[in-house]
């Protein structure tokens, strides 16, 4: 894999990390970085680089919150039933995880999130606690990412976390950012029960980072389009379907 393959995967990859992609030490990768940002490819980081030109929008915010938002908006209503007034609740920075947050307020939820967006959303909320991670901005993803947004969800306890992943197959979730891998473990780690929040499109698909076992699964809510041969595989392991009904005819 080269350099400029991985980025438009991850986008942002540390040094080292490319060095254990691909095999060579640090020092070539840094070389090969400089030449390469020389060529306006990519952009050299403090001890990392990130793709500039031509890359997708797929991972935006913007992007991701205007897919699916049917699909989205049902699934957003049938995971805020499950949540119990006064509980504390772990947000991700996902698409869908922000339709959910929409219909939150009225349980007076305490949120722990490292989102901008529903950080923002619940900026006036009289009856909701909103805990924000530290770290830093990462504008296109509307998050918060770093040590410190790791270390803020690893200390917390939460009574759910509601989550969202690039893909799901029988080998486990997965995400597109390494970015977000470890912030998201820590979330699980601290949450009496873990939801996963899926539209269809994401059934089937492997995406460039593993994230976690199904077993550290409690629930999968998603929409009517979604395979049902790998949702009674969840239900076979034990963990909680929910499918969103579709829309009226």
């Amino acid at each position: 894999m080269r350099i400029t393959d991985h980025l438009k995967e991850a986008e942002f990859a540390s040094l080292e990390e490319l060095s254990d992609r691909l095999g060579v030490s640090v020092s070539t990768v840094r070389r090969d970085v400089t030449a390469l940002e020389s060529g306006g490819r990519i952009r050299r980081t403090h001890g990392g680089a990130r793709w500039q030109p031509g890359r997708s929008d797929e991972f935006a915010f913007t992007v991701r919150h205007s897919q699916s938002i049917r699909e989205k908006e049902a699934i957003a209503r049938a995971c805020a039933e499950l949540i119990q007034p006064g509980w504390t609740v772990i947000l991700d920075a996902g698409s869908t995880v922000y339709q959910v947050a929409r219909h939150l307020e009225s349980k007076a939820p305490q949120i722990i999130t490292n989102s901008l967006p529903v950080a923002n959303l619940f900026s006036s909320a009289p009856n909701a606690e909103v805990v924000v991670s530290g770290g830093v901005i990462y504008p296109r993803l509307g998050v918060l990412v770093g040590p410190l947004a790791v270390q803020a969800f690893a200390r917390a306890h939460a009574d759910v976390a509601i989550m969202s992943a690039s893909g799901l197959t029988a080998e486990g979730i997965f995400n597109s950012h390494s970015l977000l891998i470890d912030m998201q473990q820590a979330m699980i780690q601290s949450s009496e029960k873990v939801i996963f929040c899926l539209d269809h499109t994401k059934f089937d698909r492997r995406s460039l980072f593993f994230l976690t076992d199904l077993g550290n699964l409690d629930c999968v809510v998603t929409d009517w389009l979604a395979p049902e041969s790998l949702l009674e595989d969840l239900r076979c392991m034990g963990i909680e379907v929910i499918r969103a009904p579709g829309p009226p005819g």
